[in-house]
């Protein structure tokens, strides 16, 4: 979550109340909004407290309209009940929810058989707040499983992975002391490269992490190239290293649109393997999965066992207690739609990104990184000759009409470029696309008529303000 301070110098100043919003009360209605900064001295009725609340989140931008998130903001009704009805229940406290429990299991026995594994009863797994912690437990089950292979190393161990990973990588190693090493972008390929990949290895290192779906383009990486690089690296060397999948997004769309892929545990070399189920897993935030192929690949010490919420509990995770409503409405969602379904769905949702991406490029005035059509995600940056704008022009502009649509420079060795990635997620129909080339089509001539790109700050992302 972001990090915030203090205000620098208290807001006190007093905020009228709308007669309306008060009840009466001895002194005869409220007529100031209580403190911003500090608590107030004395209650407030619900009706006013809501009223108050509601009414600064106003400001908040539509989520139906963020094409800048992979996080679900759409779902059904009946979803939305059961996640209410389970708001009280505590994750962790599986002998006091055990059906709760249950529908966990149920999840991640799913999720061992949607992706593949060689005994799905024998995988292991959990549910997470989201695709961070799920990867920070491979992280530090690999490198709990590299320590036991070298029990008296003194180096520090290293992680392989592209520049293009998601900053949850970044953080495990430098919370984990892991050395991280970097596969740069180069030319066209704005991802790992698996030769580079194996050639950065060595006996310290404690595996590579391959990304199903590039939060940078929206790009598969190839993960059976890496397991055939690594496992040539093998050969030669004896070096034998894991491979971890994050497939925050793309491991619930492959198994659905990409039935031919080999990305997932049929690949010996595949370790472990993680999602976001609040991403394509179309469920609302938080709720993630980590999956180890068998017993093996986590290791035992890992797991924590504690009896004071009563049972013997088995508890492998960063956060302990935590809802249980989100694992519901997975558990929901992969009952309500099955394979059939989920396949629909996601088939959808890429068709409306290939649809927008080939109309973005029939304008002229931009050249397509990706097409989406493989994560339902697609990246856009100017056509060389375009210089009378940018693509920070283009979201700023998108921004004034409410889309919500990121333009970020790329990493290293690709600094040079930067683009606008627009994601397509359920719920995102046909009509909203079209209602999206319609504005984006429309602030065209105005682009074009400027003298040149807006001053922005070097290297800044765009944000959201009204």
């Amino acid at each position: 979550m972001a990090l915030h301070k203090g205000p620098a110098k208290p807001d006190e100043r007093p905020l009228s109340v709308n007669p309306f919003f008060g009840e009466a009360n001895p002194v005869g209605g409220m007529t100031e909004a209580p403190p911003k900064h500090r608590m107030p001295d004395a209650p407030i009725s619900p009706s006013t407290a809501y009223q108050l609340v509601h009414d600064e989140l106003m400001l908040d931008g539509n989520s139906r309209l963020n094409l800048a998130t992979f996080v679900t903001t759409w779902m059904e009704p009946q979803a939305a009940v059961l996640m209410a009805e389970c708001r009280d229940k505590n994750m962790i406290d599986k002998d006091e929810y055990p059906r709760t429990a249950e529908l966990e299991r149920r999840c991640v026995a799913m999720l061992a058989d949607l992706w593949n594994a060689p005994d799905p009863s024998a995988a292991v797994g959990c549910s997470t707040t989201g695709s961070s912690e799920a990867c920070m437990l491979a992280g530090m089950a690999l490198k709990r499983r590299w320590s036991k292979r070298n029990p008296t190393a003194t180096t520090r161990p290293n992680l392989i992975m592209g520049v293009n990973v998601q900053v949850c990588w970044e953080k495990f190693c430098n919370f984990w002391e892991v050395e991280a090493r970097l596969v740069p972008m180069e030319g066209e390929r704005y991802h790992l490269d698996p030769q580079a990949a194996a050639g950065l290895c060595d006996e310290n290192t404690i595996g590579v992490v391959g990304i199903l779906g590039s939060t940078f383009d929206g790009s598969y990486e190839p993960i059976a190239d890496l397991c055939a690089a690594l496992d040539a690296l093998q050969e030669r060397t004896g070096l034998d290293v894991p491979v971890h999948v994050d497939g925050a997004s793309g491991a619930m769309v492959a198994p659905f649109l990409d039935e031919d892929l080999v990305w997932d545990f049929r690949l010996p070399r595949v370790a472990s393997i993680n999602t976001s189920g609040h991403k394509y897993g179309l469920v609302y935030p938080g709720v993630g999965w980590a999956l180890w192929r068998d017993k093996e690949a986590l290791p035992e010490e890992l797991v924590f066992r504690v009896n004071y919420l009563g049972g013997d509990m088995p508890t492998f995770a960063l956060n302990f207690s935590r809802p249980g409503a989100q694992v519901v409405a997975q558990y929901y969602t992969l009952l309500r739609l099955g394979r059939e379904g989920y396949r629909a769905v996601q088939q959808s949702t890429r068709d409306v990104a290939r649809g927008i991406a080939e109309k973005v490029e029939a304008l002229g005035d931009f050249r397509l990184l990706t097409r989406g059509d493989e994560l339902p995600v697609f990246a856009f940056t100017t056509a060389p000759e375009v210089k009378a704008y940018d693509v920070f022009d283009v979201s700023r502009r998108l921004r004034e009409s409410g889309w919500l649509v990121p333009a970020y420079t790329f990493p290293p060795n690709r600094e040079d470029l930067s683009v606008v990635r627009v994601v397509c997620r359920n719920g995102f129909s046909e009509d909203l696309a079209e209602l999206f080339m319609d504005d984006l089509t429309r602030l065209l001539p105005e682009l074009r008529r400027q003298s040149g790109p807006s001053p922005r700050d070097a290297g800044a992302a765009t944000g959201f303000h009204h």
